[in-house]
């Protein structure tokens, strides 16, 4: 039976204490409209760190600020092209700017008036629709977008913002495409592509490399068990301890701050976690149950953004859900989230940037990719990955600055490759061999610019290579992790520092 996936879409992503992927947008008692025939802009609000209008402005202000519009629901001018018109101010963006699709574009960049479309030009630069990046605008003498990002860029597809008028509020739009007859009911070609002329790139702190990749596995005894590796020192402890649990099926793991989270799932499907702290050297004293009440669960992967684990399982009908902690606050959202999908085998996730790429095997082997954009709070449906692959029975992923790196188990019983460019939105389309026979189990961790590979063979021992793409080198083949493992059925890997 082949995979029928769905196509879901959250308006905001969750937070702590919230349920998952739906939040209820509410009026701040700080936001209204004022009805006027014009009004100053006195203040760039939280979100502009309250600089003086028309200063400088990053990539991801921008579009945070374009997201609090869709957040509260700002109503679009009834008053259409004619004053008075209707001004907005809130304590995230400041203002007030005019409730139109221009008077938005000029509070997303935070500029000292509401422009128009006409008057937008005088403030930016034209600049190919190619080059497009999140926070530039595509303008007509009728209509202004804001850019948010590419889906493929090859493609031409992507996603927008806009203030559009009629009966719809501030929106979120996954169906951009530079190849369409229209945007939002007007020619494509009627479109510019505009860049501020104060937008600023997001600088990228540059985080101290980790070196220590922890490997967990659920051995023959249905415990789980630990080894860990020094890869600055090159060493591994070279034993593996038991660190209970019993019947485990399943196993994941993430990372905040210096803090290893392991989820597994137990006999009937249940979630569990218990924590490393690697500053400390401590263990969680033992194995807890994730809130939520899940049962059933066939597979598992978790990822984390910030101080947030976004926890993601298969049902017992292939269906993905998910779920998110909040290890600031120490609060789960409690509520499982249906993400849609059926019939669906295996699962993995990494994050590049702020955005989640979640990973998914389907009932014939073939491989599907869904994205939740946590910067923006939007999740988008379901996709092929390219390269028509097919009987994969594992899948693992990591991602080092804008590249994601995907390995799959084939029907062969081998590992293969494939890799994506986030920030030009383009995908290598091949599947390389990478070797091996017997593969039962896949999971991936990264030091640095190196990929390492761990891999449950065929009697359950582990074997491990690496990938430095550094220097685009592969090692030259499968080595076993000491320790002398075996009887392994489930594996995670996490790095810290």
């Amino acid at each position: 039976m082949s995979v029928k996936i769905s196509t879901f879409r959250t308006t905001s992503i969750i937070t702590a204490a919230v349920a998952a992927s739906l939040v209820l947008s509410v009026l701040p008692a700080q936001a209204d409209s004022l009805q006027a025939n014009g009004a100053p802009v006195t203040s760039t609000g939280s979100l502009g760190n309250n600089a003086a209008p028309g200063g400088k402005v990053t990539r991801s202000q921008a579009i945070s600020r374009a997201q609090v519009w869709v957040d509260q629901r700002v109503p679009y001018s009834t008053n259409g092209l004619e004053a008075p018109y209707s001004w907005w101010a809130d304590s995230k963006t400041g203002g007030r700017y005019r409730q139109d699709c221009s008077g938005f574009v000029s509070m997303a960049w935070q500029l000292n008036s509401s422009r128009t479309t006409l008057t937008l030009p005088a403030v930016s630069e034209k600049i190919n629709k190619t080059d497009l990046k999140p926070g530039d605008v595509l303008n007509s003498n009728d209509h202004v977008v804001l850019f948010a990002g590419w889906r493929d860029k090859a493609a031409g597809t992507f996603n927008y913002y806009q203030e559009s008028g009629g009966s719809r509020p501030t929106n979120y739009n996954t169906n951009g495409n530079l190849y369409a007859a229209t945007l939002s009911s007007h020619p494509m070609s009627s479109y510019s592509a505009l860049r501020y002329d104060n937008i600023a790139e997001d600088t990228v702190p540059v985080p101290t490399p980790a070196s220590r990749v922890h490997v967990e596995i659920v051995g023959a005894d249905g415990g789980m068990h630990n080894t860990d590796a020094d890869y600055e020192a090159g060493q591994w402890t070279g034993a593996w301890t038991a660190m209970g649990g019993s019947a485990l099926k399943g196993l994941t793991s993430a990372v905040t701050g210096n803090t290893m989270h392991v989820f597994a799932l137990g006999s009937t499907g249940r979630v569990y976690t218990k924590d490393a702290n690697y500053t400390t050297g401590q263990w969680s004293s033992g194995w807890q149950e994730v809130p939520g009440d899940f049962e059933g669960a066939t597979a598992i992967s978790a990822s984390a953004t910030g101080n947030q684990v976004h926890l993601e399982v298969l049902g017992a009908g292939g269906t993905m859900h998910n779920t998110d902690a909040d290890y600031g606050t120490g609060q789960w959202t409690g509520v499982w989230a249906d993400m849609g999908g059926s019939e669906l085998k295996a699962l993995t996730t990494t994050v590049t940037g702020s955005t989640m790429h979640v990973y998914a095997v389907g009932a014939g082997g073939q491989v599907f990719t869904k994205d939740a954009n946590y910067a923006t709070g939007q999740w988008s449906g379901w996709q092929s990955v390219p390269g028509g692959f097919a009987g994969a029975t594992a899948i693992s992923a990591s991602g080092i600055g804008n590249q994601v790196h995907l390995e799959v188990v084939g029907a062969d019983g081998s590992m293969h490759n494939t890799d994506a460019d986030y920030g030009t939105g383009q995908w290598t389309g091949v599947w390389a061999d990478m070797g091996g026979t017997g593969l039962k189990a896949l999971t991936t961790a990264v030091t640095d610019k190196t990929m390492h590979v761990y891999a449950v063979g065929a009697g359950g021992q582990v074997f491990t290579k690496d990938a430095n793409y550094a220097t685009g080198q592969w090692s030259a083949g499968w080595q076993e992790v000491p320790g002398g493992g075996a009887g392994a059925t489930a594996i995670t890997a996490s790095t810290t520092k």
